[in-house]
């Protein structure tokens, strides 16, 4: 579910209860049902996406499977640049005279490789406990 809409859809929801349940009993019980509700569609939602992951990870194709690899890939030249390569040509740039080399949007690359880095353990997980095979 969009975050953004996760706040007004609960406020939603507690005027909804507010209304209709003035025993403050039956309101905890509705409440309770509400947040229950909520978190089983999130639920369905995360197992839907580990289905869609395996299947994808599965292909034989490049294009379908390929695709995870190449933004490691990717994710790991920019960090190797953006740790080692910048700075070692903002001296030789300076040594030089030249313009020193742009820098690259490292918020960014660090989040999606840290996301990439954070699913990667949870499968070495798996892996040592067996559950892979």
């Amino acid at each position: 579910m969009n975050p953004l809409f996760i706040g007004p859809l609960f406020e939603l929801g507690k005027s909804i209860i507010d209304r209709f349940f003035p025993d403050p009993q039956k309101k905890a019980e509705a409440e309770a049902a509400f947040l229950q509700m909520a978190a089983e569609q999130d639920f369905k939602k995360i197992v839907a996406q580990l289905e869609v992951n395996a299947r994808e990870a599965a292909s034989p194709h490049l294009f379908v499977a390929g695709w995870r690899p190449f933004v490691g890939w990717a994710c790991g030249a920019g960090f190797i640049y953006s740790t080692i390569g910048q700075p070692v040509l903002i001296w030789v740039a300076s040594t030089k005279g030249w313009p020193p080399p742009p820098p690259i949007d490292t918020e960014l690359l660090l989040y999606v490789l840290g996301g990439m880095l954070g699913l990667g353990a949870l499968r070495s997980i798996e892996k040592v406990k067996g559950a892979a095979k």
